[in-house]
């Protein structure tokens, strides 16, 4: 991966402890985030505050919804219970995973409709909402692009001091908002995309 001399100037600029005009005006510091992992049957949602040591859960969990339940029914539950979470935790900021190329043309569709219902609820509460790609994840996460889902699920709950394996859904929801946390440091070679 080659990066421009621009963005090299801002890495060097960033190690030092300084902050570059571009990144100042357009973040902010945030302490609280939520992290989401969008499917019409299983939306994973994860809420993590940062702090000087290690992150700490606040809420992780699953948006379950039956495969007998309507699109628009499923749709309703994403959004109500994201608005839920966000109303309790007040997070300043969402890290939610990128879109990625499915060779099903439904499939992608419905992932979308998912994603949208997140998003709607994001963009009502007022927060800033960065997109990460899954293969970032990973590679934030376990340091490899192609890992399992089990993999980044005992990494997650490594890293977050978790007594118990979180569910499939919303490990991968908590590693998304760590995944965030890690790549917006003031080391990240490359600033996230912001949504």
């Amino acid at each position: 991966m080659g990066i421009s001399a621009k963005q090299f100037g801002e890495l060097q600029d960033r190690m030092r402890g300084k902050k570059c005009a571009a990144t100042t005006a357009e973040t902010t510091e945030h302490s609280v985030l939520i992290g989401i992992d969008p499917s019409l049957r299983g939306t994973g949602y994860g809420v993590i505050r940062l702090g000087r040591t290690t992150p700490r859960t606040l809420a992780q969990g699953t948006i379950k919804c039956p495969a007998k339940w309507e699109h628009t029914r499923c749709l309703a539950e994403i959004a109500g219970t994201i608005r839920a979470v966000i109303g309790k935790h007040q997070p300043t900021a969402c890290a939610i995973e990128g879109l990625f190329y499915a060779q099903n043309v439904k499939t992608a569709l419905t992932m979308g409709e998912a994603r949208g219902a997140a998003l709607a609820m994001l963009g009502e509460a007022g927060l800033e909402v960065f997109e990460i790609a899954p293969r970032k994840v990973k590679q934030a996460i376990t340091g490899h692009g192609n890992a399992s889902k089990i993999a980044v699920a005992k990494m997650v709950q490594r890293l977050l001091a978790l007594k118990e394996l979180p569910a499939p859904d919303a490990a991968d929801a908590l590693a998304i908002a760590l995944a965030h946390a890690h790549v917006h440091n003031r080391f990240a070679i490359v600033a996230p995309k912001k949504i």
